[in-house]
Order: structure tokens, then C-alpha cells, then sequence
């Protein structure tokens, strides 16, 4: 059955909230009023309804499948099936006077808000040859040449490197470099990504640079990365970040975890000795 998330004008013509949300997180369905049907350019602020009206009082507005729809914290963390507009999150707070405030908000409208080595050439996990799923968009990608693989480019929903089994892509890398690693941390973008990502049955983001660097970036006071990536971490230890050094180690982790990941899902682990 396919969970959808709705959005409905709102019947009550004296509300300053023109729309209903009908947001199914796990745990039960939320119904927020909104003062739009996106946070496009900025923060939407929402309250809570009293319910979903009845079908012939509602004029629905949009409907949009689900990847994914969780709590993380206080927050709501929204995946939605479609390639734009597809990733968003609900943040829960307190206002002045010490009544809720939810705020709709997506990495574009938060902000700034916290929130090298030679290689083996060996199939992986006992897979003769790993066919790779590239995404279309990725510029100066692995082309796996010295891995036992082949390289099928396609639009992917998330990440840059994925397996498919039946046709379903549920398993995928996003590839960072450290500057681009470090960006999308400080701006949020990163913790949205990985809400998309937890969404997968298996999924890692792999960085082309060290851990240590962390600590020396300019313009930003030693520890603070250390410190989002850790909370990051926590928050989604489904998506592990692994810090690779070079790209060609992050090459070859990539070509690996995508191999075990399929063995995983397939039923087919085996020994790589």
C-alpha cells in the first residue's frame, strides 16, 4: 500500500493558515495547517489541526508518494518520491510565552542553522562482476577500472553510486570531497541528504579526504565539523561516513560496500578469501 503525503486547502475560510498537511509519520498521522505547499524560498511555519476533514469538505491540492517519513528527535524528517521538492523536515520548538512552534524548512531555506595507496583488484564479496549504477549527473565520477565491475549510467534517486536488485535501486554511496563535505555539513544540506539516504535498505556517504582535516579547516573554529559529524552520526547510524583519505581508497570502498551490500540483500554473503 502506498503512504502518501497530502496537501488540502483549508476549509476554514477565516484561518490565516490556507492549507492542510497530512504528514504520515510512523506512529500515526500528523495534520498541520501551513501557510504554503512548500518551503521554497523560505521557513513555513505550520500548527497542528484538529483533524482531516471529511472527504467531501476537503479539495485536495497534491498528493506525492513516501520514501520516507520519521522522527529524529524533534524533528520530522520527510523523503518524498519524486527527483525535485523531495526532501524537507518538521522541526518542533518552543516559542516565547512557551507555546509549539513547527517549522517546515528545507536545506535551501535553513540556511546557516547548526542543526591516497595501491589497491587489490579482487571481486567483491564473491560477486564475479558488480554491475554499478551511475548517476547521470556525477561529474569526474569512478569509472572502476580496475575493479571486476561495469558501470551502468542512469538518473538515480539519491547518491551517486548504487546496485539495483529487480529493478529497484536499495543500495548507494554518496561521494564527497572534503571541501564539498565540509560545506554541505556546515550548511545543512548534508543532514537532509542523509535523511534521503537512511531511507535505502543499505547507504554510505564516503569522503575523499582524511578525518583529521576536520580540525584544520580555515574559517571554522577547530572541532565544530567534528562536532556535526559526530551528532550527524547519531542521528543517522544507519548511514555510515567513512573517511577514506584519497579517492582512489574511496574508490575502491565504494566498489566494496555495494558489492556486500548486494550480497546482504540477495542472500548470497560469502567469503572473500
Amino acid at each position: 500500500m502506498t503512504v502518501l503525503f497530502r496537501i488540502a486547502r483549508n476549509p476554514d475560510p477565516d484561518s490565516k493558515l490556507p492549507y492542510l498537511l497530512w504528514v504520515p509519520v510512523s506512529g500515526g498521522p500528523l495534520v498541520l495547517k501551513a501557510r504554503e505547499t512548500w518551503p521554497r524560498t523560505a521557513k513555513v511555519y505550520c500548527h497542528r489541526a484538529d483533524g482531516w476533514p471529511d472527504d467531501d469538505e476537503v479539495e485536495i491540492v497534491e498528493e506525492v508518494a513516501v520514501r520516507e517519513c520519521a522522527w529524529r528527535g524533534r524533528a520530522i524528517d520527510l523523503v518524498l518520491d519524486r527527483y525535485r521538492e523531495n526532501r524537507a523536515q518538521f522541526v518542533f520548538t518552543r516559542l516565547k510565552g512557551g507555546r509549539e512552534g513547527i517549522f517546515w524548512q528545507t536545506s535551501r531555506t535553513v540556511g546557516g542553522v547548526r542543526p591516497g595507496l595501491r589497491v587489490p583488484t579482487r571481486r567483491a564479496s564473491g560477486a564475479e562482476v558488480l554491475t554499478v549504477l551511475k548517476d547521470s549527473r556525477e561529474r569526474y565520477g569512478y569509472r572502476f577500472a580496475t575493479q571486476q565491475a561495469v558501470v551502468d549510467t542512469q538518473p538515480l534517486p539519491v547518491g551517486d553510486y548504487g546496485i539495483a536488485i529487480g529493478g529497484e535501486v536499495v543500495a548507494c554511496v554518496e561521494r564527497k570531497s572534503l571541501d564539498d563535505f565540509a560545506t554541505s555539513a556546515v550548511d545543512a544540506s548534508l543532514s537532509f541528504l542523509l535523511a534521503e539516504l537512511a531511507s535505502l535498505a543499505r547507504a554510505a556517504v564516503v569522503v575523499e579526504g582524511h578525518y583529521a582535516d576536520l580540525f584544520t579547516r580555515e574559517h571554522v573554529q577547530a572541532g565544530f565539523l567534528a562536532d556535526l559529524v559526530a551528532q550527524l552520526q547519531v542521528r543517522y547510524p544507519n548511514v555510515p561516513i567513512v573517511f577514506c583519505g584519497e579517492r582512489k581508497l574511496a574508490e575502491e570502498w565504494t566498489f566494496r560496500f555495494l558489492g556486500a551490500a548486494r550480497a546482504e540483500l540477495t542472500g548470497d554473503a560469502a567469503s572473500d578469501g
